[in-house]
């Protein structure tokens, strides 16, 4: 999956993620990366809302790689993302286990709750961070549903334990705002950043 970027600049562009969801998002813009990810802490700050939230630890996760990389001041373009799923004040990561999903899912079911997406876009000293909520309306599910999707393995890495490009699909019944955000990448957003920093996108 690791590929030079393709841009016109010469530059690459470092992947601060190991989502191959948001590697597929980016090939939509024309895009190839090199996978950098930066093990972060993830813990939620007492009282902090979802967009500081995700945002913070988008910000994070770009500056971590480019110390990896080297130096935050190198001008290499490295990108990264962060997503979470509120359900009221309630921040909803990834699953810690199959017990845990299956909470998550029980308490989505039936509900409308937001995903938050950040993007953070380190290139020429300077971070630019874009941000993204999305309202999705789930349907009921019944114990056997959740169960099946369990089963499924789709639940595992995922924000909120699901995800809306596979089998969850046909739980939602509307969405408003971006449903690549949903995915882990909000595209609209993120080509914003990248023509903002003269970096080649359609």
């Amino acid at each position: 999956m690791n590929s030079k970027a393709a841009i016109n600049t010469g530059n690459t562009l470092y992947l601060a993620s190991r989502s191959p969801r948001r590697v597929e998002l980016l090939s939509q813009l024309g895009w190839g990366c090199v996978i950098k990810p930066a093990d972060i802490d993830e813990t939620p700050l007492a009282g902090e809302q979802a967009a500081a939230y995700v945002q913070r630890l988008a910000e994070q996760k770009a500056l971590a790689t480019g110390r990896l990389l080297g130096s935050v001041d190198s001008p290499q373009a490295i990108l990264a993302a962060d997503t979470t799923v509120a359900l009221g004040t309630q921040l909803l990561g990834k699953p810690a286990d199959e017990a845990d999903a299956r909470a998550i899912l029980a308490g989505l079911s039936g509900s409308v709750h937001q995903v938050h997406t950040a993007v953070a876009l380190l290139f020429n000293q300077k971070i630019e961070l874009a941000y993204s909520c999305t309202h999705v309306e789930m349907m009921g599910l019944s114990a056997a549903q959740i169960d099946a999707y369990l089963a499924s393995g789709e639940w595992q890495d995922k924000a909120g334990g699901y995800g809306i490009q596979g089998l969850a699909a046909a739980w939602i019944k509307r969405i408003e705002g971006s449903y690549s955000g949903v995915m882990g990448l909000p595209l609209y957003e993120t080509a914003a950043l990248l023509r903002g920093q003269g970096l080649s996108v359609l």
